[in-house]
């Protein structure tokens, strides 16, 4: 994912982890729990928070945004 697309996510959109599967196989998804962050001075920096399950919670920063994606296509290659 790019940093763009970062800055537009908006709460609810599902992302899917490169790398990690569910025990179906399938990539595991991640749904944005918030508002997404991002600083004045530093344009570049991001912080998503995400949801995964039922109880885990998280945050994805701008250094990993390269390990998600948007559709489960790509999540797969």
């Amino acid at each position: 994912m790019t940093l763009d697309e970062a800055k537009k996510l908006t709460t609810g959109t599902i992302l899917y982890e490169k790398g990690a599967t569910n025990v179906d196989g399938s990539p595991r998804r991640w749904r944005v729990n918030g508002k997404v962050q991002t600083w004045k001075r530093d344009s570049f920096r991001v912080r998503i928070p995400v949801k995964y399950g039922m109880y885990t919670y998280g945050q994805i920063y701008t250094k990993d945004l390269p390990d998600f994606c948007l559709t489960e296509e790509e999540a797969k290659q």
